[in-house]
């Protein structure tokens, strides 16, 4: 059974930092590009920031870049998004996703996490 489960989110003044956090199980997480998703009320999801299956490419949003950085480590089968510098526009829910394909004969899924509120209000 595949699972994305993030945890991290909460209330944070502007200015401030958060650590999003994603646990992957049920497949073979180092064969799968991992990406932060965010969706605000009223907005369409946006990508916030990928990184490749083995942590080589990574890519964030222009609006985020500096102050948001995407890691993983393959060995706890684990992505994380670093949060500084928060802004009263990053509140959103945010979502993990993770693409990609078991073997080149297999063909490619995407799965997504529950998502976690991240809010950013004095």
């Amino acid at each position: 059974q595949v699972q994305l489960v993030e945890s991290g989110g909460g209330l944070v003044q502007p200015g401030g930092s958060l650590r999003l956090s994603c646990a992957a199980s049920g497949f073979t997480f180092s064969r799968y590009a991992m990406s932060w998703y965010r969706q605000a009320p009223g907005k369409e999801r946006e990508l916030v920031a990928d990184i490749s299956s083995a942590g080589i490419s990574r890519n964030v949003l222009d609006s985020v870049k500096g102050r948001f950085t995407i890691s993983r480590d393959n060995a706890k089968n684990a992505v994380d998004l670093r949060m500084n510098s928060l802004k009263p526009e990053d509140t959103a829910v945010y979502y993990c996703n993770a693409r990609g394909r078991e073997s080149v004969l297999r063909p490619e899924y995407t799965y997504w996490g529950q998502g976690t509120q991240v809010t950013v209000s004095s």
